[in-house]
């Protein structure tokens, strides 16, 4: 899909927006007319449940799984085409994992319907079982392309990938996950193997190419940047890449007003995006005809 160029124009109250306008379309988005492809994000929820207390210091009284369900409820009243998706962390953070194992996120991720998601560190926190125990609870699939799961539990209980066909666009999204060495107990990801993340990304993204994909999202949890410009990150994957259009991240908990722009190797832009932590913000790119459109939602 050839990249846009894009031109950050407004600030509106709780929500911002990035507008893009495109001076180049493939066919397929010319045919869209007035259709919309909207994608709404989240990443590294943990756990949050509840709205923060009403005397936290930083977020009182701020998200709440309630609060993001009637948003993304209200959304999908108002779009037709919506895709939704989580960029790992699931788990971790408050009692309701220590009491529920992950059980409780995945039923609540079910019930507002997400249609795809990658695993993060704290996801094996409860070692490979545990997330199989809880994942049976999950309506939506865990992208992984490069964790090799087949010496594991988890062996055929994620995919690489998966395309997804909205508003006349063929959409592929796949996930990338964090080295586990040192920031996970071995025990709790056992056989899993690690495959090197900038090449087995763009590998799977050359191969979404090949089957026509428009659109390619990268579900990320490699953390947005690192001190270490050689450490794999959302920012060199955003440069080292020929065919990801959007990167949503996570790890790094950071909270962006609007996506990054980067020029890859294709001489092409990729976005990167990422809405901080606990479920404070959703995510929303709106990609029409003629602009594509980038909003961060505050949940309160």
């Amino acid at each position: 899909m050839k990249r846009r160029n894009f031109l950050k124009t407004s600030i509106l109250g709780s929500s911002s927006m990035l507008l893009m306008n495109s001076f180049q379309w493939t066919k397929q988005l010319q045919e869209m007319k007035e259709k919309k492809l909207v994608i709404l994000h989240t990443n590294d929820t943990h756990s949050q449940i509840d709205p923060f207390p009403t005397n936290h210091p930083k977020y009182p009284n701020k998200g709440g799984v309630a609060r993001r369900a009637k948003l993304i409820d209200d959304i999908r009243m108002q779009e037709e085409h919506v895709l939704l998706l989580d960029s790992g962390d699931i788990f971790q953070g408050t009692p309701y994992f220590n009491l529920f194992h992950g059980e409780l996120e995945m039923k609540l991720m079910s019930a507002m319907h997400y249609d795809a998601a990658t695993m993060g560190n704290h996801d094996f926190d409860i070692g490979l079982e545990g997330f199989l125990r809880a994942k049976k609870y999950a309506d939506f699939p865990f992208l992984c392309a490069n964790y090799d799961f087949s010496n594991t539990v988890l062996k055929d209980q994620t995919q690489a990938y998966k395309i997804f066909h909205k508003a006349g666009l063929k959409i592929g999204v796949f996930g990338i996950g964090i080295q586990l060495e040192g920031l996970v107990s071995n025990a709790n990801y056992g056989s899993t193997i690690y495959k090197d993340p900038i090449e087995t990304a763009n590998r799977v993204a050359k191969e979404l190419n090949e089957k026509g994909c428009d659109f390619v999202i990268c579900l990320s949890h490699l953390g947005y940047s690192y001190p270490d410009e050689k450490k794999p990150s959302d920012l060199k994957l955003a440069v080292d890449n020929e065919h990801i259009d959007l990167i949503l991240g996570g790890h790094t908990h950071t909270f962006m007003e609007a996506p990054s722009i980067h020029r890859n190797k294709g001489n092409k832009e990729t976005l990167v995006h990422q809405v901080g932590f606990a479920g404070l913000f959703l995510g929303k790119i709106e990609v029409t005809s003629n602009k594509v459109a980038c909003w961060k939602h505050a949940i309160d």
